[in-house]
């Protein structure tokens, strides 16, 4: 792909992916237009906003992939694995906001990857617990809750705040409310 398609395919799938996270209903050539492309370069690309949107729903899904695998989140030592992640995934959550329940909903191939990296956070979770750095009282499905709605609230109603403090207010807040010290 010449350097300007991949330019302009990088441009439509982020601009989509806003658009789409604030109007469901948003169209292709609403798209275009903030995007700064011409309506029939992303019709040439997508056929449909169905295919634009699962396109955008497999881009968050690589960067999230991505994140997972730089945290280490089984092999880094717990507190680096979590800040990692944290620290990664608020820029992912910022770029690619589409609702990922929309997305489980409308793409299966999309749903089953989401649900294996959900998994492999789900056992980072788990191993937290196992070695003491989350309280043990604490089921892991409310712990992984927190953290989800923690990461939330930083990577959007604190869109200003530079990901590594925002990474520190999250970590912080979970351990110091689910933590063992």
């Amino acid at each position: 792909m010449r350097a300007d398609a991949a330019r302009n395919l990088s441009n439509v799938l982020r601009t989509g992916a806003r658009l789409l996270a604030e109007d469901p209903g948003a169209s292709m050539a609403a798209i275009a237009s903030a995007a700064g492309v011409d309506r029939t370069t992303v019709h040439r690309r997508f056929a449909t906003r169905e295919a634009l949107l699962a396109a955008v729903f497999q881009a968050k899904l690589d960067s999230a992939e991505q994140v997972l695998d730089d945290a280490r989140l089984l092999q880094a030592p717990v507190p680096v694995a979590l800040h990692r992640y944290v620290e990664g995934i608020i820029p992912v959550s910022r770029e690619w906001p589409v609702d990922t329940g929309r997305m489980m909903q409308q793409d299966p191939s999309a749903s089953e990857r989401r649900q294996e990296q959900s998994q492999r956070l789900t056992r980072f979770i788990e191993r937290a617990i196992d070695e003491g750095f989350l309280r043990s009282d604490v089921s892991a499905a409310w712990a992984r809750a927190v953290l989800d709605q923690l990461v939330q609230s930083a990577a959007h109603q604190f869109p200003d705040m530079a990901a590594p403090e925002a990474a520190d207010m999250v970590v912080d807040t979970l351990v110091r409310g689910l933590g063992t010290s």
